[in-house]
Formats: C-alpha cells, structure tokens, sequence
C-alpha cells in the first residue's frame, strides 16, 4: 500500500439542498466554514441524485451512495446491500485504511460491518428525535441485537422499537455524531494507517429542532420566499399527501413556509458550526494538509418552491445536492458545472487515493474535472420517482420531467440556465418540440439500458407514456 496515500473525512447531510452554502450564492444563511472548505476545494455547482424509488428517498440515495450503483441497480430500494455489490467504506478498508461511520445508516447493519472497522453513535433509522437519538456503540461482529422501545407519537402513544444499545438524551444528534469523530481522530492521531471517516448527520431533516440561539438568527419575518413559492403545486402529481408534503397547511401560506425556511436555515447553521469544530480537530491534529474533505447531501427538499415542502418530485430543489471535494489532489476555490452525481463519488475516491475501482461500481470519477474546468463525465443526468416520475437533464441545460398520477399525464420541459427556479414550462411550444422529442429519446435509451420496464415502478409507468409506445 502507498505510504501517502490521504485520509477521508466525509460529511453527509440528511435533505440539505443544493443552495445553502453561502459561498455558493445563498446569501441569506450563515456557513462561514462551509464557506472555507469551498474555499479550499472545488464545487461541483451540478451535482445530483437519481431520484428514488420509495417516499423515504434518503435510503435508496445512500445505498447508491455508498455501492456507486444506479437507482435500479441497487437491492430492495437500497434498504439492503448484496455481497456482490462493493461497499465505498469496504473497499477503503480492504485497501488498508481505518474506517470509522457514525451517524445515520438507512442501509441495514450487514453492510455497515462491512464497511466500518470503527464506528460510534449509529443510528440504525431514517429519521428520529434530534435530542433523544437511539444509537449503538460499534459492535465489531456486526450483530447489533440490542433494541430500544421509544415513544413517536404522545397523541396515539404510539411506539417504536429500534436497533440501539442506548439513548443520550438532551444531546442534539449533530454534536453526538460530532463528537464520536472527534474521539475517534483523537484516539487514532498516531497510526501510520490512513482513516476513512465518514460523517452521516441526522440534520437538517425534520422534526428541525436545535438550540434557540440558531433559531434566533433567522427571523421568519425577514426570511425570503423563494421566486417559485406558490400556495399549491400545478397538479396532482402522485405524492400530495405524503408525510413530508401535510407537515404545513395546504393550500400553503406565506408566513408558515417562512417559519419552516427559517428553521432548515438554522439547522444548517448549528451543523457548519459543529463541521468547523470537527475540522478544528483535524487541523490541530497536524492532519489537514493530508486529508481530503468531502462534503455532499443526500437529497434536497422543497420547502415551500412549487407548492411542495418534500423531496418526492423531480425538481432541481430536490435532487440537486452540494458536493465538495477539498484536500491533496483537489484545486482550490475552484467551481466546476460538469453533471456529477452522487455515485461518482465513491470512483473519484478510489482516484484520489490510489485504490482500484471494483468491477460492481456504475459512476465515473470526477478526477478529470479537477484537472480541467471543461471536462465532463457524462452528457445527460437521468431521474426517477417510483412509478410516478421520469426525467433527464442535458449539459445545455434543458431539462425533461414525465409525470404519471392521479390518471394524467403530464410534461414539463425547462431551461435552467434562463429559467433556474422552473417557473416556465416550454414543453407546450412549438419551438421547443425538437427538445422534447430529444430529452425523450434520451429517457428511452436510458430506460431500455438500465431494464426499467423490468422492474415494477418502470412496468408502471412506462405503459402510460403514449409517445414511448
């Protein structure tokens, strides 16, 4: 094993969208050490996710993630991970490396122990009390038998068991998954070995909830709507009443939505203050100029654009995430608008690090970009929304979304570079026929090759598409 090899420090956020990093031209959140790893590193301004195969779109997300494998490539929408699919961590690992996870794991505890040599305060779940988190110590064997029942709801006294060992009330889930970093950089700082430690937060997901001071720096009354905000979504599009969508009264209203942007504006902030703290450690302990930081989400959220305050939709507010590459190798304060998705990371990693690739890996490394700001990897982004939704989105930046429900069919054709909150649909105009004759070509060739009309959403939703016929 090369003896320089880097280590990785990855930071995941759970429903953080593209544009709340205030370096990144949001200037109404506050991310001063975001701000610096953009700084320090290069964006990728195109970054996305495939879409999702269920509600809970950060399980499929994190499974592709984490196997570098497409949306319907993946097991079981990602709540599993077969043994023939390789692990990012895994791989890391068998190349030499101390692994450590802490945080969010929406995969299953198998593949964990796979990926993981290390870990601490895991949460075996996809969304839960931001100060009450049922979490598990590291279990070397991979087991986690342990179970905790847990109260949900007060109303229905509903309750819940989960896989965890213990309960650290009155921590905020961003510190505990923090902190466990911190000791686990501290307690290694020694080792010849490289560490791979990857960061998964629970934030800013909903129930958004953290200390009052984050709170009180974004008065809702001076938080702006988005250009795109409307009081209801166009039309039905399969997913109106979903869990994320009845969390704010429908029709929607102005002041409620500010209320929620300004509480997702705080969490973001109370989570870029616990990174710096982390990144503090790293450099303290002597390792930054030999550490790559990564930071990404895994899916973006509406929150109040289009009607909507989900991320069951093919908008560009919820499937176009931040991604960040800092460290050895990476240019600096650098942006880069090649279409990247989040299975490209796990090849971009193996690039950076001097690891082979597995034979199961789908992505394409990025590596190319950082050396030239006109590389690209791929010409056309693909989407997908269970059996609901189908989209494509070029490198020009036209943008295609089919959408199936409620017995109608209905298209949307945008240009995000003149149109970048999708508030013109050209699918109706006669000038644009040929582009949508094109994006539906591109949806066709990608459904025939990825097999979605094999699997069940795509049986769905494919025979409802006369033009595919």
């Amino acid at each position: 094993m090369p003896v320089d090899r880097p280590n990785i420090l990855f930071f995941f956020t759970d429903d953080q969208r593209f544009d709340t990093i205030a370096a990144l031209s949001n200037a109404a959140i506050r991310t001063p050490n975001l701000d610096r790893l953009v700084g320090r590193g290069t964006a990728f301004i195109d970054a996305y996710i495939m879409g999702g195969s269920c509600g809970a779109v950060c399980m499929p997300s994190r499974a592709m993630l984490h196997t570098s494998r497409s949306l319907y490539h993946i097991e079981d929408r990602g709540s599993r991970i077969p043994l023939d699919h390789a692990l990012l961590g895994e791989t890391l690992r068998t190349a030499g490396y101390d692994t450590f996870g802490t945080g969010k794991w929406h995969n299953g505890p198998d593949a964990h122990a796979r990926s993981f040599s290390h870990g601490g305060e895991i949460f075996f779940g996809g969304m839960g009390d931001h100060w009450n988190v049922p979490a598990c110590d590291f279990d070397p064997s991979g087991r986690y038998e342990s179970r905790i029942q847990q109260t949900t709801d007060f109303h229905s006294q509903a309750v819940r068991e989960w896989t965890a060992d213990h309960i650290e009330a009155g921590v905020h889930s961003t510190e505990l998954f923090c902190d466990a970093t911190v000791d686990f950089l501290t307690d290694r700082a020694r080792r010849d070995s490289p560490f791979f430690a990857y960061v998964a937060f629970m934030a800013p997901h909903d129930p958004r909830t953290m200390p009052p001071e984050y709170l009180a720096m974004y008065r809702p009354d001076r938080v702006e709507l988005p250009p795109n905000f409307l009081a209801e979504h166009y039309f039905d599009n399969g997913e109106l009443r979903v869990r994320d969508e009845v969390l704010a009264a429908i029709p929607r209203d102005e002041g409620e939505v500010r209320q929620h942007i300004a509480a997702y504006y705080a969490m973001i902030t109370h989570l870029d203050d616990h990174i710096g703290r982390v990144l503090g450690v790293v450099e303290d302990l002597g390792l930054l100029e030999d550490t790559i930081v990564v930071f990404a989400g895994d899916n973006g959220l509406a929150v109040g654009q289009h009607g909507l305050l989900g991320k069951q939709n093919l908008y560009e507010h919820s499937v176009r995430v931040p991604l960040v590459f800092a460290g050895p190798g990476v240019p600096e304060d650098q942006r880069r608008q090649a279409l990247a998705g989040l299975i490209d990371i796990f090849p971009t990693l193996c690039d950076l690090a001097d690891v082979e690739v597995p034979e199961s890996v789908e992505g394409e490394s990025l590596g190319l970009c950082f050396d030239d700001d006109g590389a690209s990897v791929r010409d056309t982004m693909l989407f997908a929304y269970r059996h609901l939704m189908r989209g494509v989105r070029d490198g020009a930046g036209n943008k295609l979304i089919e959408t199936a429900a409620a017995g109608q069919c209905h298209t949307q054709l945008f240009h995000l570079g003149r149109d970048p909150w999708e508030m013109r649909n050209l699918a109706g105009d006669p000038e644009h026929a040929e582009a949508v004759l094109l994006m539906r070509q591109a949806l066709t060739a990608w459904r025939d090759d990825f097999g979605d009309t094999q699997q069940d959403q795509g049986a769905a939703f494919w025979p409802q598409m006369e033009w595919a016929s």
